[in-house]
């Protein structure tokens, strides 16, 4: 599952005119997900079950000593690092993707080889948002948005730890100052499992057009 993603689907959708404001129903590789258009053109993105897998796991950083932080599943799986030395900031883009890979990759090393995503918080310094995030992707790019799959994490972890009520807002800032607002409802609290809704919008900037020459080698791509 991808919340920027399915927005933007949405939105690319709106654009051509196969849909208009109200709910639809997406195939996702987690299942399927609903999405509302509302009039005013945001997208609410209904996510598949989340839940927090483990709390203040601590793993060896080499470099960084140890770094303390949950597991949880929000479509991808995360570690999401709450207390971490640096500023969240565009300046510090590269100390944070070398800090994030290696924390990943010890992370993975030591019994969480699923997680592929690493997510650090830390106060916004904007007003109006809960948290700002830092959202290391697989391979080396960060998120730009505040990421769909990754504010679903965190209210996972929320949730399990009682730290936002059902239903009530929190606002997720990305590196860049984008936002998504998430909230959530329980499916399973004995089992501590949600069911994330995520609120954002996307803007189409361009439109393209693909020519597939049958000459060409790789006219469908680079196949292993």
């Amino acid at each position: 599952m991808c919340g920027r993603g399915t927005i933007g689907l949405v939105v690319s959708l709106t654009r051509l005119g196969h849909i208009q404001p109200g709910g639809l129903k997406i195939d996702t590789p987690i299942g399927a997900v609903t999405a509302e258009l509302h009039p005013d053109g945001s997208v609410s993105a209904q996510n598949g079950p989340a839940d927090r897998e483990a709390q203040a796991a601590a793993f060896d950083v080499p470099g960084h000593s140890f770094v303390r932080g949950d597991v949880a599943w929000g479509g991808n799986w995360f570690f999401l690092v709450r207390e971490h030395p640096l500023h969240l900031e565009l300046a510090s883009l590269e100390a944070l993707t070398e800090f994030t890979w290696r924390v990943r990759q010890a992370v993975n090393a030591r019994g969480f080889p699923a997680v592929d995503h690493l997510e650090l918080f830390a106060p916004s310094p904007l007003p109006g948002a809960d948290s700002r995030n830092f959202v290391l992707c697989p391979g080396h790019p960060y998120d730009r948005s505040p990421c769909g799959t990754g504010t679903s994490a965190k209210l996972a972890c929320l949730a399990a730890a009682d730290h936002l009520a059902e239903g009530a807002p929190w606002v997720q800032e990305s590196l860049i100052g984008s936002r998504f607002i998430g909230s959530y409802r329980w499916l399973d609290r004995a089992h501590g499992k949600i069911i994330p809704t995520v609120t954002g919008t996307a803007h189409v900037m361009a439109e393209t057009t693909l020519l597939l020459d049958e000459r060409d080698w790789f006219c469908w791509g680079i196949r292993a």
